[in-house]
């Protein structure tokens, strides 16, 4: 438990808004673009489901199958792991919306259409690191124009809710989604921290991102407090 929640980077590296090196850029770039490919599976998967139902008991339990396979599968073998992993994102697509329309009672259209925005949200993460270097352009650009498109596709979906519960519902949800976003960019920073160090397995960066959300942010909000106790202390 103590190594999941140990972080080494710093103030200094989680406020640096500089250019970024080529070989951390490149690592960047692959765990961007493997994520939004990812999103892209798991939002067609959805999207089969609301046209053909092509969620069941047997897409539930190839995301199980795919994602333990991915697990085990050593990591020197990247292009395998990349095709699982896609392959995973992909049954679980198919199979959320048995589980959203249980449990929230939503629509499959409006869960394609979060997802689709999602997606999009991450792809420009990944054409802004395509584009330039600078992490503050990457960051802040990528992250105005995501939270725009997302709150762009509510408001278009808006029109088609009729009940009170779908719309809290999709408040919700779009909330948590920006404040995701507010996570990539730190989860980004972690990247790059780790990637002066060598080679990352950018398959496992992708696989973790939402796993790695509780070390990640108490070990920011740790070196944040951190810094204001000493600032208050130097006063």
């Amino acid at each position: 438990m103590k190594a999941y929640f140990k972080r080494n980077w710093k103030r200094e590296d989680l406020m640096n808004s500089g250019e970024i090196t080529l070989h951390a850029h490149k690592s960047l770039k692959k765990v961007y673009l493997t994520l939004f490919c990812a999103m892209l599976s798991f939002t067609f998967g959805s999207f089969l489901h609301l046209i053909w139902e092509a969620g069941g008991l047997f897409t539930v339990l190839s995301s199980v199958a795919f994602s333990l396979w991915l697990y085990f599968t050593p990591p020197w073998r990247a292009k395998k792991r990349v095709i699982l992993l896609m392959f995973a994102a992909y049954s679980f697509g198919a199979s959320i919306g048995l589980f959203t329309k249980y449990l929230f009672e939503i629509e499959q259209g409006l869960l394609v259409s979060l997802l689709a925005g999602s997606t999009i949200g991450i792809g420009t993460f990944w054409f802004g690191a395509m584009m330039t270097r600078k992490r503050s352009e990457i960051y802040i650009g990528c992250l105005l124009y995501s939270c725009v498109l997302m709150f762009s596709s509510f408001v278009v979906n808006a029109f088609d809710i009729l009940d009170s519960h779908t719309a809290h519902w999709m408040i919700k949800v779009y909330t948590l989604l920006t404040l995701f976003m507010g996570y990539y960019v730190l989860y980004s920073q972690d990247i790059l921290y780790n990637a002066r160090y060598g080679d990352i397995n950018f398959v496992n960066c992708t696989f973790t991102v939402f796993f790695r959300l509780p070390a990640i942010v108490v070990h920011a909000a740790r070196v944040y407090l951190g810094a204001k106790i000493q600032q208050h202390r130097q006063n």
